[in-house]
């Protein structure tokens, strides 16, 4: 039994020590949209993937969305990139198929609808 919880502790670590050297971890900043309020985004580890949740609505009044997941199941592939999850759209209410990609300080997210209706945004570190 002993060595069993052992071997499940350093799983449980050697998963969370990947996890924290992810570097899409963190908080980021989206595009303004038309209005010109923009979101604060907490990218984190949602079981092996990545979700993201709004932490804070800035030039807008729509508080309603802070909480919110916006990003679910996105996989890392590696090398700043990750596929096969979903984004929702807070100013359509429609989820998209998503892919991300990082370069140091901004990461590209985009989602599309059948492949066609297609729309991105490039994110800014905060923290």
């Amino acid at each position: 039994m002993y060595h069993l919880l052992t071997i499940l502790t350093a799983i449980v670590f050697m998963w969370t020590t990947a996890a924290a050297a992810e570097p899409a971890l963190g908080v980021w900043k989206s595009e303004p949209g038309e209005t010109g309020g923009y979101i604060h985004v907490e990218i984190m580890p949602c079981e092996k993937n990545l979700c993201g949740i709004i932490r804070e609505v800035v030039g807008n009044d729509n508080r309603s969305i802070i909480g919110r997941n916006i990003i679910n199941d996105m996989k890392i592939k590696g090398n700043g990139k990750y596929n096969g999850g979903t984004i929702w759209a807070p100013d359509t209410d429609k989820t998209y198929r998503s892919h991300m990609t990082l370069d140091e300080d901004i990461l590209t997210v985009s989602g599309c609808v059948a492949m066609i209706l297609c729309r991105g945004q490039k994110w800014t570190r905060l923290e």
